[in-house]
């Protein structure tokens, strides 16, 4: 059975018309398709514990056009994420553990 894909938040801010901004590194499992992360639901873990879920809205274009290849090549993809549950809740921030589910 393979591993779960989860990636590690390597950097998090707010959008600019809404949502927040995932710069997501891959840590274990197969790079996922950029078809397969449009719209998919995220499980996303704080190092202290906390979590949160988010649903993945799109792709921001200023890291570049986001394709399979390059997620197969760095292991990284920007998405475009709107959270999900409490507007209050603590943001999904740098270090967290996400997977999608």
């Amino acid at each position: 059975m393979p591993s779960p894909t989860t990636f590690r938040v390597i950097d998090a801010f707010d959008g600019p018309h809404s949502g927040r901004i995932l710069r997501l590194r891959l840590e274990t499992g197969d790079p996922p398709s950029v078809r397969s992360l449009k719209g998919a639901r995220l499980t996303a873990v704080a190092p202290d514990g906390r979590q949160r879920t988010a649903r993945v809205e799109g792709f921001p274009m200023f890291g570049g056009r986001p394709s399979d290849e390059r997620i197969r090549r760095t292991g990284r993809i920007d998405v475009q994420v709107r959270p999900e549950g409490d507007p209050h809740d603590t943001p999904i921030g740098l270090q967290w553990e996400v997977t999608a589910d």
